[in-house]
């Protein structure tokens, strides 16, 4: 279950393994406050990139717990770094989680939206998982339109679940199911 044919190629995307000459492109979008605004921790120093960099380039994706951070590329760019998608492998019999984070340049013109359904086709199509949710803070309203244009339910609403940055956060949660998956229609000429 555990065979990823990388890299995924999308109508306008590459998704792939992060490789070193990623780090300058990577760094530049993880140091603003704004990308890390909905994150658990705060903008990157120079130092942390590097040290997320070399784990997304050496990832294993074998058992439960595992997860993948791709790199978001342009097909019509190659080396030009638009963000990143992951996919965590949770414990229980086929689920996983999904997210991502994208580059202001690549924000509101469907990039997230195009990786992400490559992602959902990833993990129910490839490795067969049976549900696959995203977790977000509630205010992130932007991620939720995202879930809501692939066809995510929305299926819980937490109440100060996180405490991070200094505040209590309310968590979403939005899920979709296999069959679900296989019943809806492709995203299409959308924007997130």
């Amino acid at each position: 279950m555990t065979e990823l044919n990388l890299p995924i190629h999308t109508e306008r995307l590459v998704l792939r393994r992060f490789e070193g000459a990623d780090l300058d492109a990577y760094h530049a979008y993880h140091s603003l406050p704004e990308t890390a605004r909905f994150l658990p921790g705060e903008a990157k120093s120079y130092t942390k990139s590097m040290e997320s960099v070399g784990k997304y380039a050496n990832f294993v994706f074998e058992k439960e717990g595992d997860w993948i951070c791709l790199a978001i590329e342009a097909a019509d760019a190659p080396g030009q770094l638009l963000g990143e998608v992951v996919l965590k492998w949770l414990p229980g019999c086929g689920q996983a989680e999904i997210g991502w984070s994208l580059a202001p340049e690549a924000r509101g013109k469907g990039v997230g939206t195009e990786a992400a359904e490559a992602l959902l086709k990833l993990g129910f199509e490839e490795l067969g998982y049976h549900r696959m949710d995203a977790k977000l803070d509630a205010l992130n309203t932007a991620s939720a339109a995202l879930c809501e244009r692939l066809g995510m339910r929305l299926e819980s609403r937490q109440v100060d679940k996180w405490h991070y940055k200094d505040q209590w956060a309310t968590e979403v949660v939005y899920a979709i199911l296999d069959d679900e998956w296989k019943s809806r229609q492709p995203v299409k000429g959308l924007t997130d």
